[in-house]
């Protein structure tokens, strides 16, 4: 049998199977992010890009945002652009805003014609605690942003959507199905709704070409933990160290293929088998 016999051939790898195809990912505002891997993972399969970003929200947050700003950010994503004719656009904003999610979509459209992909991989972290400190105001900022912004994205981007293949969404939860979560009750609650929501969403859009479903990146380094915590987590992993943002981005890079095509409704655990016991 030969390299040039069909039953072959279907078994290679294009190198670039993303080519002519459009990516939205929410979150690209720091080079130590889980955005900025995936943003580059996809440029390099062949994807263009339309990044969003919003720093207000890192700026106030320990780890703080990116020295070079979101323009730094998103020329250090299109260096990794592989495809013929691949450009990267981006964008910044507020998702929890009214308007904000549609917005993003549209503006993305608008520059690329059509989008492909979807992944919303950003986060409102902060301003959050144990039960017995909740009050309205927290539980509503981490379900506008954390929640309400996937909803309102994913159903953007299926209004624009029109049927051709290799339509994908990603979402991201946080594992909070697997163990207690107890000092971050509105983070998790927000993020639960995504998992227990996404057979719903894969059925809905099922039928017109798209694949969606939520990805668990585990503990990932993005230069948020303290020392204690950071070491604490280490010692329950069974490689001795963290997830890196390229471990999820790997997983969600390939979830947006053609390889991926039969697999839709799934929240699905890269955690590097890691152990909540003691």
């Amino acid at each position: 049998m030969s390299a040039t016999d069909p039953a072959v051939t279907g078994l290679q790898r294009d190198p670039l199977p993303l080519r002519g195809r459009v990516a939205v990912i929410t979150g690209v505002s720091r080079r130590q992010g889980i955005g900025f891997a995936i943003a580059r993972r996809l440029g390099a399969l062949g994807a263009s890009l339309f990044l969003h970003h919003y720093a207000p929200h890192d700026r106030e947050q320990p780890w703080g945002e990116d020295p070079d700003g979101p323009e730094g950010v998103a020329g250090a994503v299109a260096g990794a652009l592989a495809g013929p004719g691949a450009r990267i656009e981006h964008l910044g904003g507020d998702l929890a805003l009214p308007g904000a999610p549609e917005r993003v979509i549209a503006a993305a459209a608008e520059a690329f014609g059509h989008v492909d992909i979807l992944v919303c991989n950003h986060a409102r972290s902060g301003g959050d605690g144990p039960l017995g400190t909740l009050d309205a105001d927290m539980l509503d900022a981490h379900w506008a942003a954390n929640t309400r912004s996937v909803l309102l994205l994913t159903q953007a981007f299926a209004g624009q959507h029109d049927g051709r293949p290799g339509g994908r969404v990603v979402l991201m939860t946080s594992g909070q199905g697997l163990g207690p979560m107890p000092d971050e009750i509105a983070y998790a609650t927000a993020k639960g709704a995504l998992a227990a929501i996404t057979p719903t969403l894969a059925d809905h859009l099922a039928d017109r070409s798209i694949t969606l479903n939520t990805v668990n990146p585990g503990p990932v380094d993005t230069g948020y933990a303290t020392p204690e915590v950071h070491e604490a987590v280490r010692r329950h992993s069974p490689a001795g160290r963290w997830g890196e943002p390229d471990d999820p981005a790997r997983l969600i890079a390939w979830l947006a293929t053609d390889e991926a095509g039969w697999i839709t409704g799934q929240v699905i655990n890269t955690e590097g088998g890691f152990r909540r016991r003691d």
